[in-house]
C-alpha cells in the first residue's frame, strides 16, 4: 500500500482530552466523575453539530470527517462509521512531550475494535530540541507505522514544533515572530527527521504556515522520497483566531498538496462555553458548529483552484 490519500479531507477535530478539560471546563487538574460525562456529552453535541453540516453542506461524505477520541467518543466514532463519514482517532497518549501510547502494546486492538480510516498521532518534535526524546519516539513511531502497514491502515501525523530556549530568545521573546522566521523550516527538518526514522506517512496535519513558499516547501518534504507522490499535508487550527486560521486556509488551499484541514477549538470552544453557562441551547450550539465549520470549508474551497476542488 503506498503513502497517501487522494481527496479532500475537511476535520472537524475534537480528539482532545485533558486539552478538552481545560480549554472547556476550565479544570486544573484531572477531570472529575462529573466532568468526564459533561465532555463525553459535548462530543455528542459537537457531533450533532457535524451531522448538521452534512445536512446544510454539499460536502461529499469521503470529504467529511471527525477525529473524536475513544475515552470520550467511543459512541460518536462508531455512529461515525457508520455514517460513512471519515473516521480519525488518536493513538498516543494525550498531554506527553514525547510520544507513547495510549493502551500501551494493546494499540493495535483498539484499532481494530473501530477500524478508523486513519490512526492520528499528535507528535512534539523539534530537531533542536530534546534529542534524546526524539530518538524514543522515533523507535516507537516506526513500531506504530510498521504495524499500520502490515494492516493494511493509513496515518495522519500531527507534528507540533514548539520554540526551544534559544529560537524563542532568537526571536525576542516574541511567539509569532518564532512562527513566522523558524517554524517552517522546523517543520520541514522535523518532518525529513521522521521520515529517515523509517515513519511512513499518509496524511500531515500541521501548524499553520503563512507563506505560499513554505508551504510548497513542505509538500516537497512530504513527497519525497520513493513511493511517497500521494502523501498530503493538511492545516490544524491550533485553536487560533478565525482570521489568522482562515489566512492559513487560503495560502495552503493554492498549494497543490495540500488537502483540507483539522481544526477543533475555533470551531467548537466558544459555542460549547456559551451552552455550559446556559447561554445557548443544545440546538443552537449544534447549529453553530455547523456554520463555523462550513465556513472554514468554504473558505478553503474558494481558495483552492478548480482542478483540486
Amino acid at each position: 500500500m503506498s503513502p497517501g490519500h487522494d481527496t479532500p479531507l475537511y476535520f472537524l477535530a475534537f480528539d482532545h482530552r485533558g486539552v478538552f478539560a481545560r480549554s472547556v471546563l476550565g479544570a486544573e487538574g484531572p477531570p472529575t466523575p462529573e466532568q468526564d460525562q459533561t465532555i463525553a456529552d459535548a462530543k455528542q453535541l459537537i457531533f450533532e453539530g457535524v451531522l448538521r453540516a452534512a445536512e446544510l453542506g454539499a460536502i461529499p461524505p469521503a470529504q467529511l470527517g471527525v477525529l473524536v477520541d475513544e475515552r470520550y467518543g467511543a459512541p460518536v466514532a462508531r455512529a461515525a462509521g457508520a455514517a460513512g463519514i471519515v473516521l480519525t482517532m488518536p493513538v498516543e497518549e494525550p498531554d506527553r512531550e514525547i510520544f507513547d501510547f495510549s493502551y500501551g502494546e494493546r494499540f493495535g486492538e483498539h484499532v481494530e475494535e473501530f477500524s478508523p480510516d486513519f490512526a492520528k498521532v499528535l507528535v512534539r518534535w523539534n530537531v533542536d530540541g530534546d534529542v534524546a526524546g526524539n530518538s524514543i519516539q522515533a523507535v516507537r513511531l516506526r513500531a506504530l507505522s510498521d504495524w499500520l502497514r502490515a494492516h493494511d491502515r493509513r496515518l495522519l501525523f500531527e507534528l507540533i514544533v514548539a520554540p526551544t530556549a534559544a529560537q524563542l530568545e532568537a526571536a525576542g521573546g516574541e511567539r509569532l515572530r518564532f512562527e513566522l522566521e523558524q517554524r517552517p523550516a522546523l517543520i520541514r527538518r522535523a518532518m525529513a527527521a521522521v521520515q529517515r526514522a523509517g515513519i511512513e506517512v499518509d496524511v500531515w496535519k500541521l501548524e499553520g504556515l503563512d507563506d505560499v513558499a513554505d508551504a510548497e516547501a513542505v509538500v516537497e518534504q512530504a513527497r519525497s522520497g520513493k513511493g511517497r507522490e500521494g502523501v498530503v499535508c493538511t492545516v490544524l487550527g491550533a485553536g487560533a483566531s478565525r482570521g489568522r486560521v482562515e489566512h492559513w486556509l487560503r495560502v495552503a488551499a493554492g498549494v497543490d498538496g495540500f488537502a483540507g484541514f483539522a481544526i477543533g477549538r475555533s470551531i467548537w470552544r466558544d459555542p460549547l462555553r456559551a451552552h455550559l453557562a446556559g447561554d445557548l441551547s443544545r440546538e443552537q450550539v449544534a447549529r453553530q458548529i455547523a456554520e463555523r465549520y462550513l465556513r472554514f470549508v468554504d473558505v478553503y474551497v474558494s481558495a483552492a483552484p478548480l482542478a483540486v476542488r
